[in-house]
């Protein structure tokens, strides 16, 4: 090699098979590579013992606004859970009869779960917001996706939970769910799970 010569510099990445390569960091491959979901967060029984453990869930994003899928998701976990429900949105003084929160660390506790309805560019300075508060684990909602983020958030010690919705979950383990994620109004004499 001569002083002419340069080195490309090789990005590691990972594989959905689980093993990881070496390649070029501006090729095309490296580029497809990156935007791929590799990141895999908790299965179904890990995400069912969140739930089961939880008592308290922080909405960020929180709207006031009936269209919204937050007021619906806030909504169902009012009128179908046992946790304590906690709206956060600064430009909100009330939603769904309660008091809105400006910020998590307004709260009048460390909530289990800070379910997410931001951007995915905002997800890690909500991560930064979940790790000053303390709590230990960021449900980010069905439709957002941001890897890094998700990464960063367990270097952090965080549980995460990510591009899922907390309503459909809660619903599919307690016998509310039906395929679409509607509740089916049939009535059972099975036991639900609280």
């Amino acid at each position: 090699m001569t002083a002419t010569d340069t080195i490309t510099e090789l990005a590691e990445v990972q594989l959905v098979n689980g093993l990881s390569c070496s390649v070029p960091a501006n090729s095309p491959l490296a580029k497809l590579l990156k935007s791929q979901r590799t990141w895999i967060g908790p299965d179904a029984k890990e995400r069912l013992k969140i739930l089961r453990s939880a008592k308290s869930v922080a909405i960020v994003g929180a709207s006031p606004n009936p269209a919204r899928s937050s007021y619906f998701v806030g909504t169902y976990l009012q009128q179908s859970s046992d946790f304590r429900v906690y709206f956060v949105n600064p430009n909100a003084d009330e939603i769904l009869g309660q008091k809105a929160y400006p910020d998590l660390a307004s709260l009048p506790e460390v909530p289990d779960i800070v379910d997410v309805f931001r951007k995915a560019s905002d997800i890690p300075s909500v991560i930064d917001d979940v790790v000053a508060i303390g709590a230990p684990t960021i449900w980010v909602q069905l439709g957002i996706w941001n890897q890094e983020a998700a990464e960063y958030g367990e270097s952090k010690g965080l549980t995460v939970v990510m591009d899922r919705c907390i309503k459909i979950e809660h619903a599919r383990f307690h016998g509310g769910l039906h395929l679409l994620g509607f509740d089916t109004g049939q009535i059972t004499a099975r036991k639900t799970l609280r």
